[in-house]
Order: structure tokens, then C-alpha cells, then sequence
């Protein structure tokens, strides 16, 4: 029985694969309505995508192969589905993320946000906070979290090596004996940073496969024995223990806090542009399909709406992360004018040292950034809502440029521009030129997530589906029962559900199956959809509770300092204040700005909705 048992757990994937579609077949064979076989797909793919037992991207493939066979859309159909503008705007966007690693811009960006908020720890956990918050929003949180982790580390073990040498000194000077103490050496910095390779795939979201960062690094004893070399042949089993990890709790608690405000600072930093996260991409994709007329929503708008979200839920994860792990010292935090302690002078070397390891600004960092402000410029100035953008340079084509066509402008100039625009000296060699622009393709290939590209043209295909089957309409229908129940409460339950939803699925996918459900909903209640979509959309990123729930969270679990409990604490207090941070969002700024108290004119009206209500109820009440 036991061995039956662990060849059932060995082929659960594959069980899972055959018999969720011949269990849920009863559906499309019982009911036979266009609705019931769009349903039956979009069953199959959600258990497919929330339980991975497939890739997701393979998962993607599945509308394109069911619905010609249920004659719901035609292949060539279904097939036009998989390419947006969203695909052509990540291109551009991956360009510029591309450079940005290549030239080591990230690091100097981080390095020199931190060194402005000065070396006491709970400043300087804030500054790690808002210079990752900041890089997250132009990069993917994968990334960042990757890069950004190594810095931390290091700065993590200098200032437990640096509470090692007090304690030395003070025993020195209590006992009279002389003993060799640690030095503040950069060696030790890099031994532990060469265990920590930079490797990943720089997957555009959350719950992509990604190669971690997987090494641990240890602090490293020095013993004043003579059993000094068995101890260093021993030290992977010392170092597995946390009593020889660290000196004392409090060192401890510091790593724990710092690993989960680089975690959670990379995913809230995603949330304030368009493209700093898939689900805000893949929103911004459906919904301009679903409502081609709407142009509200663009880069400048969301900026505008979520700017003030991020930077008040970096503030209260700060503060909340400090309260949990380090106690909450007024006093301590803001003491101004004291002497610096040997914590903040470690810190304050290790990230001088590493910022002089950039060296100058080079050619290549002022050409990347120069790109980057354009890129950002364009988008912000395209249709800004209060005053007329360069869009509207072009009247008699309105709506044809959108924020890809900035994007894809500044990318193509990546291919363009010089890395190396001087004559260079080859050795032993005349004066040669050697033109190589700021990225290649191999290199854009390397960053280009594709399975992102194919799991949004999944998505884009389920809902095209949705839509000419009649599903989407279908279950607006039938939740207009809910709209008796007031607006707040209903949008509090949908971002209660999408949060508790995304915890165990990967937020692409959660934020796929939601979209097409709960438009539908808005549009049957009278209520301006983007009043659910938006807080749905948000919500959809706030995967902090466990470490697989989120790429950020598994970089800096693997680190070895977290547990699983000390994510779930922390990260459940996050959840909280993020889900009351964009309720105050939507009901307030957010309400003047996109108009939320009426419901638009871009949506089906209400008359063709009530109709068409009524059509579906009785063609139901004649089945």
C-alpha cells in the first residue's frame, strides 16, 4: 500500500492532467450550449494554471487548441490572439532592462540611494527599501530582488563581523590579553558574494520559473585554537546550525528583516507603472480590448493613481517589518548628532567599497540612463489627460500611438546607439574601431521572457473566447444579485479573494481567470468597471505569505536566514495593509481621477445590458 501510494504521489502530475478533463467532460456533453464549452476550457486551464501541472506557457496553448474543436473561435482566430500591443510595449521595456544589468546601472542606482539616507540600520533597511521599490518599477521584481540581494548580504555580515570585533576589543581590554581581531577586510565580502551568482532568468513576473540565487552565505568564525583547521573542514555542518550562524538574536532578527524588506519592497516598487509588473501589463491589455474606446488608463495615469499607493505601503512595511523583528526604539531610529556606532560604520563601508568597485560614471551607464529618461519621458507626455500629449501631434490618427510606440522607439535605439563610440587600442595592434551598440540580440534574448509573452497570449485567447461564446456575459448576469450589496464591500470581497487566490497560484495566471469574470460583473451592477478592475489588479500582486508564492520571496528565503513562519507573520501583516491601502486608494483620489462615482460611456450601455439580460434568462429558462 505505502509503495502504491508513493508512485500515486510520483504521477500526481500526470494524473492531474488526465483526469481533470475527462472529470469536468460532463460539462460541455450534458449541457451543450457555446457557455458550457467555454466553460469547460476555461475550467481545464484554471486547475492547469493554479495547480502548474503543466508549464503555465504550455498551459497558455490550450484555448488555441479547444476552441476550434468546439467551434467556439477559428483557428487563425484564436491565433491572432497570442500577439498584442502588450508583446510589442514588453519588448521595448526589456531593452532597456537589458542595459541597465548590463552596465551595472541597477547597482549604482541602489548603492547610491542607500548612501544617501545615511548607515543606521533602520534607515538603512528604508533605503535598501526605496532604491529596490525604485529599480522594481523599470525592472521585473525578479531581477531586482536577484541584484539586489548579494549587496545586502554582504552589508548583513560586515555589521555581525563588526559587533565580533567589539566584543573582542572588550575582552582584550577586561582581561589583558591580546588577541588578533576581525578586520574589516573586503576579502570577506567577496568570498561571500562568490557564492552568490547573479544567475537568473529575468522572468517578467511573479510565478515564472527563475533560477535562484541559492547560495547561502555563512558568517565565517575564526577560531584561536589549535583545532582551528577541523573546524574550517566541518563548516558546512557548523554553519547549518543558527546558534553558530549568528553572534546573538538580535543579528538574527536584523537579517530576517532586511531579507523580507528586499522581498516585499521588489514586488510594491512593481506596482506603480504599467510596466513594472505582468498583471498591471496584462490589465492594461484587456482592458483596452474589452473597452477600445476608454483612454483613461495610460502610463501618466497609473503612475499618478499608484505613486502615492507605493510609497505609503513601503513606509508601513517598514515600519511593520522593524515593530515585528527589531522592536519599535523612537529614540534609536531618530537620534541625530551621536556618534556613529560600529553597525553603521560596517554598513557605511561596504557600500563605499562597493560603490568604488563601480568606478566612474562610464559612457555607456549616461547613455543607458539618457534612454531611460526618454523612455519614461514619452510615456508620461503621450496623452497626460490634463493637457494635450505628443498624440496629439497626429489628429487624423488618434489612438494609433500608444505607450509601445515609445517603448519600441527607445528599444530600437539600444540596437543603434555605440557602446563604444572612441577609437580603441588593441594590443599590439594599430588603432582600430570597434562598433558594438549598447545590447545585442543574444543578450535581449537572454532577458526577453517568453513564456511571459505566451502565458499573456493565453490569457488574451481565454477571454477572446469568453466574450464570443457568451460566458462572460453569462456569469455577469448572474451575479447581478450582488448588486445590492454596497460598492466598497463588494470590491473589498473580490481583492480578499484575488490576494488569497494569488498566495497559492502564480499572479499572472490568478489575474487571467479574474478579468474576464469580473468586467462582466461591473457591467451587470451599473458600476464603473474600472472601480473592481483596478483594486483587483493591485491586490493580484500581493503574494507575500509563503515562499513559493512569489520569485522575490523564494530569492531571499534561500538565503537561509527566514523560516516559513516568519514569512507567513510578516507577510500577513503586509496582506492586511495593502489591501487598506488600496481600499483608502479607491475611495479616494482614485474616484476624481478616472471618474469612478459614474458609470462611463466607453462601457456596453446599460439599456443593451439589461436586454441582453433579459435574452440570456430566457433562452436559460427554455434549456
Amino acid at each position: 500500500m505505502r509503495l502504491f501510494l508513493s508512485y500515486i504521489w510520483m504521477y500526481r502530475r500526470l494524473l492531474l492532467i488526465v483526469l481533470t478533463p475527462l472529470l469536468l467532460l460532463p460539462v460541455p456533453l450534458i449541457i451543450r450550449t457555446k457557455e458550457a464549452e467555454c466553460a469547460y476550457v476555461l475550467f481545464v486551464v484554471a486547475v492547469f494554471w493554479l495547480s502548474e501541472a503543466l508549464p503555465l506557457s504550455v498551459t497558455a496553448f490550450i484555448p488555441a487548441l479547444m476552441f476550434p474543436l468546439f467551434g467556439i473561435l477559428p483557428s487563425k482566430a484564436i491565433a491572432s490572439t497570442y500577439f498584442k500591443d502588450f508583446h510589442l510595449l514588453l519588448t521595448g521595456v526589456i531593452c532597456l532592462a537589458t542595459s541597465i544589468e548590463k552596465w551595472n546601472l541597477h547597482k549604482r542606482i541602489a548603492l547610491r540611494m542607500v548612501m544617501l539616507v545615511g548607515t543606521n540600520p533602520a534607515w538603512l533597511m528604508l533605503g535598501f527599501m526605496f532604491s529596490t521599490g525604485f529599480l522594481s518599477m523599470w525592472l521585473s521584481n525578479t531581477s531586482t530582488a536577484a541584484m539586489v540581494m548579494p549587496i545586502v548580504e554582504a552589508v548583513a555580515q560586515q555589521i555581525i563581523n563588526a559587533e565580533a570585533e567589539v566584543d573582542a576589543m572588550q575582552i582584550n581590554s577586561s582581561d589583558g590579553i591580546y588577541n588578533e581581531v576581525f578586520e574589516l577586510d573586503e576579502n570577506i565580502y567577496e568570498k561571500d558574494t562568490k557564492c552568490d551568482t547573479e544567475k537568473h532568468v529575468n522572468g517578467y513576473s511573479n510565478g515564472t520559473v527563475a533560477v535562484y540565487n541559492n547560495g547561502k552565505c555563512k558568517e565565517v568564525e575564526e577560531h584561536q585554537t589549535e583545532t582551528c583547521s577541523q573546524h574550517e573542514k566541518e563548516m558546512p555542518e557548523i554553519q547549518s546550525d543558527s546558534e553558530k550562524r549568528y553572534r546573538n538574536k538580535k543579528d538574527q532578527m536584523m537579517c530576517k528583516a532586511m531579507c523580507l524588506c528586499i522581498a516585499y519592497s521588489s514586488t510594491i516598487g512593481g506596482l506603480t507603472t504599467i510596466t513594472g509588473t505582468s498583471t498591471n501589463l496584462i490589465f492594461a491589455e484587456q482592458f483596452q480590448t474589452r473597452y477600445p474606446e476608454c483612454t483613461e488608463i495610460n502610463f501618466g495615469t497609473w503612475f499618478l493613481l499608484c505613486i502615492p499607493i507605493t510609497i505609503i505601503l513601503v513606509i508601513l512595511s517598514w515600519l511593520w517589518i522593524h515593530w515585528l523583528f527589531l522592536g519599535f526604539n523612537l529614540k534609536e531610529m531618530f537620534k541625530c548628532g551621536k556618534e556613529k556606532t560600529n553597525r553603521e560604520i560596517a554598513s557605511a563601508k561596504v557600500i563605499m567599497d562597493e560603490y568604488k568597485k563601480l568606478g566612474p560614471v562610464s559612457y555607456q551607464e549616461i547613455m543607458t540612463f539618457i534612454l531611460f529618461l526618454l523612455m519614461a519621458l514619452l510615456w508620461f507626455t503621450r496623452d497626460p489627460g490634463f493637457i494635450p500629449g505628443w498624440s496629439a501631434l497626429f489628429p487624423q490618427y488618434k489612438s494609433y500611438a500608444t505607450d509601445s510606440t515609445a517603448a519600441l522607439l527607445l528599444g530600437l535605439l539600444f540596437f543603434i546607439v555605440p557602446a563604444y563610440p572612441w577609437k580603441r587600442k588593441s594590443a599590439g595592434k594599430i588603432n582600430s574601431f570597434d562598433y558594438a551598440p549598447l545590447i545585442t540580440w543574444k543578450e535581449f534574448q537572454a532577458c526577453m521572457p517568453w513564456d511571459i509573452g505566451i502565458l499573456v497570449g493565453g490569457g488574451f485567447a481565454l477571454a477572446e473566447g469568453c466574450e464570443v461564446s457568451g460566458l462572460s456575459q453569462w456569469i455577469g448576469n448572474k451575479m447581478t444579485p450582488l448588486g445590492s450589496l454596497p460598492i466598497w464591500l463588494i470590491v473589498l470581497i473580490a481583492c480578499l479573494i484575488v490576494t488569497s487566490v494569488t498566495e497559492v497560484a502564480s499572479n499572472p495566471a490568478t489575474i487571467t481567470i479574474f478579468l474576464p469574470i469580473l468586467a462582466p460583473l461591473a457591467e451587470a451592477i451599473s458600476v464603473n468597471p474600472l472601480y473592481i478592475l483596478i483594486p483587483t489588479t493591485l491586490c493580484t500582486s500581493f503574494a507575500f505569505l509563503l515562499p513559493v508564492a512569489n520569485p522575490p520571496n523564494a530569492i531571499v528565503f534561500s538565503y537561509g536566514h527566514l523560516q516559513v513562519m516568519d514569512m507567513v507573520k510578516a507577510g500577513l501583516g503586509i496582506n492586511i495593509l495593502g489591501v487598506i491601502v488600496v481600499m483608502l486608494c479607491i475611495s479616494t483620489w482614485a474616484i476624481p481621477m478616472f471618474s469612478l462615482d459614474v458609470y462611463p460611456s466607453w462601457a456596453p450601455s446599460i439599456a443593451t445590458t439589461n436586454s441582453t439580460a433579459l435574452v440570456t434568462t430566457a433562452f436559460t429558462s427554455a434549456m
